[in-house]
């Protein structure tokens, strides 16, 4: 579900795409290429930048364009739960349509990769000026004391490509709230921001301060929602150290009764195939016909992300079915990078609810990932509404229900380039996002 849908639905579970518009071919074809795949090399356009911090290492930063190939060896030395996202991933710049896209690196000068970014570049109508988008990137070290050494050149690249305005997310968590805290906080008009957060991660909060010094601005402000095109909360497990029985204990009695119901109901539940997307699909328009959202997507969309992100590492996405009596009730979506699962779209029929295919979808999913050796196993957006009568609340009550915690991200965060022609677009940008 969109971060948007999840505020007004209990079912679905995506992030939310910009809509369509005409394609436009690829702006800056990778040219670089690391030595080998251990340990790329930059080896791109120089741009020099003035450390900022006495602690900071000397010599300039190298950032340009890099090869898929080494791109993907600096993501794969980066594993855990602070990993990089799907989003940033090679193989989503292939899912996106009506955006060209840009591999981008940077080092040292004669060191290894220290950071990347997927790139998305969104045209402009009737100009040669593009809104840049890093969602859920760039992936680097923010805890970098010389955090200009590397984002001051990343701005002007990518105002060398000609983008107007640029959107990123920042990786670092920013507070998080243990399920036990929001179950008990609930209450009429009450809201995460209500609650005292069980941990605030001083890295984000760091983060936070560094950016709006820089003339960075959040999206949405401080509201609590935002106006981020990811939903600014998530849903997370931890699964690092942890057994099979502790997973089991962590869900809540509702969520074991109801996992044992399906099981002694004949539940089945298997990994489809692409040949199951078109009733992935169907079961998705049923879900947004009943809860009242629409994500926008076709199936060729689902079938084209199936495709790339299994060309690239097969296994990555997978389709999960729960069967009934020879009908398919229930269809999610898992995708694996590195050391994090997420599970990222859910759809289920109206009928034979009460055999409960959806819990035991997510208790099968929850199990391959520990079997995968995630370290985090992420259920993508929740609300951040506690009001009990508010619809969007299910969401998040079904999801309380497996026991881990609410994490409230950074969210996304933009700056317009220098200039009065970049100006004047990105305020035509912020009026057109506002009409939608």
């Amino acid at each position: 579900m969109t971060g948007a849908a999840a505020k007004r639905s209990s079912s679905g579970h995506n992030h939310r795409a910009h809509p369509s518009n005409s394609a436009v071919s690829l702006l800056c074809a990778p040219t670089t290429e690391g030595r080998n795949k251990e340990a790329p090399v930059v080896s791109a356009l120089l741009v020099t930048a003035a450390p900022t911090d006495r602690r900071a290492p000397a010599g300039p930063v190298r950032l340009g364009s890099v090869t898929p190939e080494a791109y993907r060896a600096f993501l794969g030395s980066r594993s855990g739960a602070d990993g990089p996202s799907f989003l940033q991933l090679p193989s989503w710049a292939q899912v996106k349509e009506g955006w060209s896209h840009q591999l981008v690196g940077w080092g040292r000068e004669g060191a290894e990769l220290s950071g990347v970014a997927l790139v998305l570049l969104r045209p402009f109508p009737g100009t040669r000026k593009y809104f840049a988008y890093l969602p859920e990137g760039p992936v680097a070290d923010w805890a970098d004391p010389d955090l200009d050494g590397w984002l001051s050149p990343l701005l002007g690249h990518l105002r060398s490509l000609g983008a107007f305005a640029v959107r990123m997310g920042p990786g670092p968590a920013y507070r998080r709230w243990n399920a036990a805290t929001v179950k008990a906080a609930g209450g009429p008009g009450r809201r995460l921001s209500d609650v005292l957060a069980d941990e605030v991660d001083p890295l984000g909060t760091a983060v936070v301060e560094r950016l709006r010094a820089r003339g960075w601005r959040k999206c949405g402000g401080d509201s609590e929602d935002g106006a981020d095109a990811q939903p600014r909360h998530v849903f997370q497990v931890p699964l690092a150290g942890r057994s099979t029985d502790d997973l089991w204990t962590g869900l809540n009695q509702e969520w074991r009764r109801n996992v044992r119901k399906a099981r002694k109901s004949g539940v089945e539940v298997v990994v489809g195939s692409a040949a199951d997307l078109p009733e992935f699909y169907r079961l998705l328009r049923i879900t947004e016909e009943r809860d009242g959202f629409r994500l926008g997507r076709s199936l060729a969309y689902y079938e084209r992300q199936y495709a790339v992100l299994n060309a690239e590492q097969p296994g990555r996405m997978k389709l999960y079915l729960a069967r009934h009596e020879g009908e398919i009730l229930a269809a999610h979506t898992m995708l694996a990078v590195g050391g994090r699962v997420w599970y990222q779209t859910g759809a289920s029929a109206d009928h034979r609810r009460e055999v409960r295919p959806s819990n035991a979808l997510q208790w099968r999913m929850l199990l391959d990932a520990h079997a995968l050796g995630a370290a985090v196993y992420d259920l993508r957006g929740v609300p951040s509404t506690l009001d009990p009568d508010d619809r969007a609340h299910g969401l998040l009550r079904w999801k309380l229900g497996t026991g881990g915690q609410v994490v409230e991200t950074l969210g996304e965060w933009e700056i317009p380039m220098q200039g009065t022609t970049n100006g004047a677009l990105y305020r035509a940008f912020q009026a057109y996002l506002a009409r939608r």
